[in-house]
């Protein structure tokens, strides 16, 4: 598999990926899964982020001690299925700054079509995260990098909870330079650009719509 793509293989994670496949899942169980495991995620995308020296007084002395720059980070979010992943991230680093682009697949052609953009300022000096729970065609994850690098971020890595080869592809062949984070890669996509064997619409299932 290509080098760009990270599968998060934790045992905990693939256990809570397990259950949110389940169809049985209530959207309740499926929204508390989803936040667990996009925090469990979080632990490895941000494995590699920059650190400052501080320092600071313990209780005994005072010390020279790392912390992260939380407010370089941003999380993009796309809409709407983006937001399930989003609350879990921001559970782990709350400093971080969040962006929002709307985007919506044309069901005749398959397409992202945007309706929606709005990003925190000096994006040139911020680390960017794109999460969205589903990388299938890649058309809606293709056109929200490319929006994005438009602003000149530092770096932008993509994470998804499930991918398949055309996703994978589709990503790579855009934007090579961009990581993808998954927690599996699935076998394939069917006709109506759904991936297989999936755990079907994450926003239907995150909010309980049909």
């Amino acid at each position: 598999m290509n080098a760009n793509v990270h599968v998060i293989d934790h045992p905990l994670v693939q256990h809570k990926l397990s259950l949110m496949r389940n169809k049985e899942a209530s959207t309740n169980s499926f929204r508390r899964l989803l936040n667990e495991l996009a925090m469990l995620m979080a632990y490895e995308v941000t494995r590699d982020m920059p650190m400052q020296e501080v320092e600071i007084e313990t209780p005994l002395e005072k010390t020279r001690t790392k912390v992260i720059d939380g407010k370089k980070l941003v999380f993009v979010s796309i809409l709407r299925a983006g937001t399930g992943i989003l609350d879990g991230m921001l559970s782990v680093v709350p400093g971080a700054r969040v962006g929002h682009i709307g985007l919506y697949r044309d069901p005749k052609t398959l397409t992202a079509v945007e309706y929606y953009f709005k990003m925190p300022d000096k994006m040139n000096e911020r680390d960017v995260v794109v999460v969205d729970p589903m990388l299938a065609t890649g058309n809606s994850a293709v056109a929200a990098v490319d929006r994005l690098k438009e602003l000149g971020p530092k770096s932008i890595k993509f994470v998804c909870l499930l991918t398949c080869p055309e996703g994978v592809a589709a990503m790579n062949k855009a934007h090579p330079d961009v990581p993808v984070y998954t927690a599996a890669i699935d076998r394939q996509l069917n006709e109506h650009g759904y991936i297989l064997p999936g755990l079907g619409d994450a926003g239907d299932r995150i909010f309980g719509t049909k």
